[in-house]
């Protein structure tokens, strides 16, 4: 399957903005001050266990959908220097 260079540069963008968002969701869950993520013992919650989840789960499948775009974008650039 060919991708088309707006589709690979579309699914590069989406990865890159994945590894952020969910790389600054998981510092802030870490540093979360509300009791939501630890309670008064310091101990982790489920709030906090089911979110790292989302977000490990989320950032793996960006860093998936952001490969595919870079090997997209890079599969089109070298076909059209030829």
């Amino acid at each position: 399957m060919k991708l088309s260079r707006p589709v690979s540069v579309f699914l590069l963008a989406f990865g890159v903005w994945s590894v952020f968002i969910w790389t600054t969701f998981v510092k802030n869950l870490f540093e979360d001050v509300s009791g939501l993520a630890f309670d008064a013992a310091g101990e982790p919650t489920a709030y906090f266990w089911v979110h790292l989840t989302l977000a490990v789960t989320s950032f793996g499948l960006g860093v998936a959908i952001g490969l595919i775009g870079l090997r997209g974008f890079l599969a089109d650039r070298r076909a059209t220097r030829e």
